[in-house]
């Protein structure tokens, strides 16, 4: 088992490797899946290409080349020496397009030269199977010419050809036709494929705005048909979505409202009777009652359908700390930055606002700090109270549940305050957590997108 993990532990970085250098975008693999294809056509075709037309035809250009110093030699060899020089030059000038050169008496330096290119490895070849003689390939010349220089019976014979007779154009002009429209189709392809990933973009911003309470009146379906056809999947689940949110208000808020006259009632009746200890734990309940409802109230009003504008966060949390302030309560604020939130102000007040009376509830020292941190804006409570268990931390923010078991609403509330409070903020695309506070209390982090 352990070698088996072995082997497979490189295999997995090597795919984690590939994952990473590979694109995460749609558009960047849609474009990937193009690419690789193509560049593999043109390499398949360039490998073909050159195995099959460039090297027969630098083959044949060769041996035509070896052919005509095979025959210069032949002439030299059955000519009379007084009428080489003249007579053979002017042939090859004149016919064969060649500057000839014969060095009588001479021998080729007995030099060792490996080829170093295909032109001189496909000449070399010719020459060994056609001329049969010692020579030496010389590519190096300024003015594009090749120098053979071939031992014969009585000299040296130099011959100079121009390399456009071993150097086929049709290769150039094929690499440039192969680049040229592969970098036409690429374009082509990028265009198109944005156009294409361009609906899908339109549709994840607007069920980002969508989950941010924000709204996008301008959408509408477009692009492919599957694209379409999430988009408007989309639309309907968004507009089940609000009217299942606006029926909840309605009922939440028609209920409380309801409720709140026969309580009236039972607080103008009890006010008739006689003081008694009964009396006073039913008026006691009464009340407990009406700020019960007044929670509903707030809570259903968190998911109203108020609109979302831009607000200055550092104006709106002074606004709420000075509020908080004329109530008795000992808040110190630290503003790092400050930014423009698209927020529903009443709702995003009220949850701010909730969370600074659960601070103050339970402790005596409240600081504040707002700060940017990428993309989002963070706002810190830390309170010195007695904080929550780490058990407990998710359960205080269910709708009416209470660390106070004995229902008293003077000292557990109403155990909506956090669930409103977290409500709000996930509406606006953020969040809140709660961990220990440094001030040995609770710390509760607001996280908004910007």
């Amino acid at each position: 088992m352990a070698r088996l993990e072995t082997i497979l532990k490189p295999t997995r970085s090597i795919r984690l490797a590939i994952k990473r250098a590979l694109p995460s975008g749609l558009l960047g693999r849609s474009l990937l899946i193009i690419i690789v294809p193509l560049v593999v056509l043109q390499v398949v075709s360039g490998i073909v290409f050159y195995d099959r037309h460039w090297a027969n035809v630098s083959r044949h250009r060769a041996n035509a080349l070896a052919g005509d110093v095979a025959m210069l030699l032949e002439i030299l060899r059955n000519t009379k020496p007084s009428l080489h020089q003249d007579s053979i030059i002017d042939m090859a000038n004149q016919n064969l397009d060649l500057i000839v050169k014969f060095e009588s008496d001479s021998i080729l330096p007995n030099i060792t030269k490996n080829p170093i290119g295909n032109l001189e490895r496909t000449l070399g070849r010719s020459l060994e199977q056609i001329v049969k003689r010692p020579y030496i390939i010389n590519t190096s010349s300024e003015r594009q010419r090749v120098i053979i220089s071939v031992q014969a019976s009585k000299g040296v014979l130099h011959v100079s050809a121009n390399d456009e007779r071993l150097i086929s154009s049709t290769t150039k002009i094929f690499i440039m036709w192969m680049i040229g429209t592969s970098l036409i189709l690429f374009g082509v392809a990028t265009i198109f494929m944005r156009n294409q990933v361009s609906p899908l973009r339109r549709l994840a911003s607007a069920a980002e705005n969508f989950g941010r309470g924000r709204d996008t009146p301008n959408f509408s379906p477009s692009g492919a048909t599957e694209v379409r056809q999430a988009a408007s999947a989309f639309m309907s689940m968004r507009d089940r979505i609000q009217r299942q949110m606006q029926q909840r208000t309605e009922m939440l808020a028609g209920v409380s409202h309801d409720l709140r006259t026969p309580l009236t009632r039972m607080k103008l009746q009890l006010a008739m009777l006689d003081k008694s200890n009964e009396i006073d734990e039913l008026t006691s309940d009464v009340e407990a009652m009406e700020t019960m409802i007044e929670g509903y109230l707030n809570f259903a009003r968190g998911e109203g359908s108020e609109e979302v504008n831009p607000i200055e966060a550092k104006a709106l949390l002074q606004e709420i700390i000075h509020e908080a302030r004329r109530n008795s309560i000992q808040i110190s604020l630290q503003i790092n930055d400050s930014v423009e939130l698209l927020i529903a102000r009443n709702a995003f007040k009220r949850a701010i606002t909730n969370l600074i009376d659960n601070a103050a509830n339970y402790g005596e020292q409240i600081e504040i700090v707002l700060k940017l941190n990428g993309s989002v804006i963070e706002l810190i409570f830390d309170d010195d109270g007695p904080g929550i268990p780490v058990e407990m931390r998710e359960e205080v923010f269910k709708p009416f549940f209470r660390l106070d078991q004995s229902r008293n609403v003077d000292t557990g509330g109403t155990g909506l305050g956090l669930s409103i409070a977290r409500d709000i903020v996930r509406t606006h695309g953020g969040d809140i957590i709660l961990s220990e506070s440094p001030l040995g209390g609770l710390r509760a982090k607001v996280t908004v997108p910007i």
